[in-house]
């Protein structure tokens, strides 16, 4: 399914808890706002996987997965080097 995220929508998680803001789309996936980056690695860019992605609505994308398990797979990425 294919949904229209934006720049400046707010992603949350299945829980209702922010994750951070869409940068931009690149591909199929959403870049996170630099400065909303979490963790150790808060002054990179991250990425979430637009098939994470439930629905979109106003200007809130949903995610699938809880903010808690979102960041933790994009901490997962960054020390494995595949983000």
């Amino acid at each position: 399914m294919t949904f229209n995220v934006q720049p400046s929508m707010e992603i949350v998680g299945s829980d209702g808890v922010l994750v951070g803001t869409v940068d931009r789309v690149e591909g199929q996936r959403m870049k996170l706002s630099r400065s909303e980056g979490f963790g150790s690695h808060k002054k990179h860019h991250h990425y979430i996987d637009l098939n994470l992605v439930s629905r979109v609505e106003g200007r809130k994308v949903h995610l699938s997965l809880s903010a808690e398990a979102a960041i933790a797979l994009v901490e997962d990425e960054r020390r494995d080097g595949t983000a």
